[in-house]
């Protein structure tokens, strides 16, 4: 079988975003990119902030509510019918629920052919990039840095700690040869 979707899992400011960038220069086909961070920006305004939205908590800390979850959901399924009606596609996410959320995820795409990529960063560096940006909640990816991991099973992880994100695209097409 073919990889048609690669899922690229890390917390916030672990670099996720300039590998995706990356992977669309260096690999020979054209991928679509989908990150969680859009999904996010396409709700409405009202679901920011809110219980049945989404919730960025001062500590760092993210709550999500049942709006959000069946939005989600369907976000999944339709990237999921990209990939079917013959798209590559990347995506950018955050497993906040560790293992589980790899598993909506799984459940989604059935017997689509996934590469499961790892993201990892320092929490410290990670933090730094974060401060760094400006456009976060502070202390979102010391929060992350290791939940996101929890009991996730990945075919291949990259840390962008001190290695470009270039470098990190090569290792992760490597893998889909």
């Amino acid at each position: 079988m073919t990889v048609r979707m690669m899922v690229l899992n890390g917390g916030s400011s672990s670099g996720k975003s300039g590998i995706v960038r990356c992977l669309q220069a260096v690999l020979p086909e054209p991928w679509l990119a989908f990150g969680v961070d859009s999904f996010v920006e396409a709700l409405p305004a009202a679901m920011q902030d809110s219980d049945a939205g989404i919730e960025f908590k001062p500590d760092g800390d993210i709550a999500v509510g049942p709006v959000f979850r069946q939005l989600d959901a369907a976000w999944v399924q339709g990237i999921v019918a990209m990939c079917r009606a013959g798209a590559r596609v990347i995506v950018d996410d955050v497993f906040l629920g560790g293992a589980g959320s790899q598993q909506r995820w799984r459940d989604a795409v059935g017997d689509l052919e996934v590469l499961w990529v790892g993201v990892r960063c320092d929490a410290q560096v990670a933090a730094g990039r974060e401060l760094a940006r400006g456009d976060r909640v502070t202390g979102m990816a010391a929060l992350q840095a290791a939940i996101v991991h929890e009991g996730v099973k990945y075919d291949v992880e990259v840390d962008t700690t001190h290695t470009e994100s270039v470098d990190c695209a090569r290792t992760i097409a490597r893998h889909l040869t």
